[in-house]
């Protein structure tokens, strides 16, 4: 398949924001703004995100100033009304125009006093450097950005190949910095990370294949931008609709591939909310009605062999509604009136040969990943459990353990495995 062309980041020594790119792993296009530590706050959703979801509509519009929050809307992720054959019907529309007015009408509805569609997309590039556009985000308190193709937010909001910002995202960047949110859903909340943005790809293909920079016509194909998105979050690599289509095992690749320590799995209709992104007081609460994980492979070790790909001692926390992280430290802490589980059912972990849920399986179960992780964290017969990917040539296995730190977490004493917090992951091929 094509790729589009990408050049990898380089550095130019001797400028300030350049040396701020080699220190931090920021590109230098965004380390200027960095430089400015940020006093707002992030809300990331895994996709999904439901319209009666007053949790975290009510969270971001809070953090925008409750009543006077001003929201403004992007939804450049989308495609633009002169592509879409159903741009005139109001029910069936789905373009950037058509969301944006649905978007606007939800934060209304759940309480903001003002929310606006930002007026950029693929059919109106031209306003991103627009100064009355830019002047429009200059008056809002807050900011949301719309699901669908996050290459298309790279390709309004940034200039080509430098990378640089245009004068609307560097007006959000600076709102950002003092105090505004900045909320996104799906493509909206991938487009916050760093350098390696992941732009595609399906677990088991990532894990035969390995990851290429670039943007695929084939979507099943691992690829990522080297220069990212915009870098709002730079403490993980950031992945989204994470348990709903089984993506864990591309988390886990891209993060190898790319050199990077964690990667924050977020999971549909579930927000990380960050505060403080990108300073040494950034601190992380997961809010909605599943989760995020956390997968930190520091001490993790790969290896390639006549079979394939393999990787052992990475370590995953599954985070739940309230439950709290500090990315400096590393340390996960469940919600306060949660209660710590100990396992006294003997049941054996069921068998699970579709570990990433694959597509090419009839009878896939979403959330298998951590389904599986769950009934381990249940059961007291059993310290290390096996499951496996659907597609062979290799088959890969996933074995999960739970270490001496372990801990599962419910909200109630005597209910099933909610948060997990340190289990053992190794990813082999047979």
């Amino acid at each position: 398949m094509n790729a589009r062309a990408l050049p990898r980041r380089t550095v130019v020594l001797g400028t300030a924001a350049a040396l701020v790119a080699v220190l931090t792993g920021v590109p230098a296009a965004h380390a200027a703004h960095s430089r400015q530590p940020a006093t707002g706050s992030l809300v990331l959703v895994g996709g999904a995100l439901a319209s009666d979801n007053t949790e975290i509509y009510g969270e971001i519009i809070k953090r925008a100033g409750g009543s006077k929050a001003r929201i403004g809307v992007l939804t450049a992720a989308s495609i633009p009304e002169s592509q879409d054959p159903d741009s005139a019907d109001p029910d069936r529309c789905s373009n950037s125009a058509c969301n944006g007015a649905y978007y606007a009408s939800l934060f209304k509805k759940h309480g903001a006093a003002d929310a606006q569609w930002i007026p950029i997309d693929l059919d109106h590039i031209d306003n991103a450097d627009s100064d009355t556009i830019a002047d429009q985000v200059r008056s809002m308190t807050g900011f949301f950005f719309g699901g669908g193709d996050q290459y298309r937010y790279v390709t309004t909001l940034l200039h080509g190949h430098q990378h640089t910002d245009s004068k609307v995202l560097a007006a959000i960047r600076d709102r950002l910095a003092h105090g505004a949110v900045i909320a996104g859903s799906s493509a909206g909340a991938q487009i916050a990370a760093g350098p390696d943005m992941v732009t595609g790809g399906d677990s088991y293909p990532a894990l035969r294949d390995g990851s290429s920079p670039g943007y695929f016509d084939d979507p099943s194909r691992l690829g990522y931008l080297p220069d990212g998105g915009f870098g709002f979050l730079g403490s993980g690599l950031v992945d989204t609709h994470t348990g709903a289509e089984g993506r864990e095992g591309r988390a886990l690749r891209l993060a190898s591939d790319t050199g990077h320590d964690r990667v924050y799995a977020l999971d549909e209709n579930t927000a990380l909310v960050v505060d403080a992104p990108g300073t040494q007081r950034e601190a992380i609460t997961v809010l909605g009605a599943n989760g995020v994980g956390v997968f930190d492979i520091r001490r993790a070790r790969t290896r390639h062999d006549r079979l394939g790909w393999s990787l052992r001692n990475a370590r995953y926390t599954y985070l739940t509604d309230g439950d709290h992280y500090d990315p400096r430290r590393w340390l996960a802490s469940p919600a306060q009136g949660k209660h710590r589980l100990t396992p006294i059912d003997d049941t054996a972990v069921p068998a699970n040969d579709d570990v990433f849920y694959s597509l090419a399986d009839p009878a896939g179960t979403p959330y298998s990943f951590r389904g599986t992780a769950r009934a381990l964290a249940a059961t007291s017969a059993q310290r290390s459990a096996t499951a496996t990917t659907y597609e062979t040539g290799p088959r890969f296995r996933v074995t999960l353990t739970k270490t001496p730190a372990f801990s599962a977490w419910a909200e109630e004493a005597d209910s099933a495995p909610q948060s997990l917090i340190d289990m053992r992951i190794a990813v082999t091929p047979e």
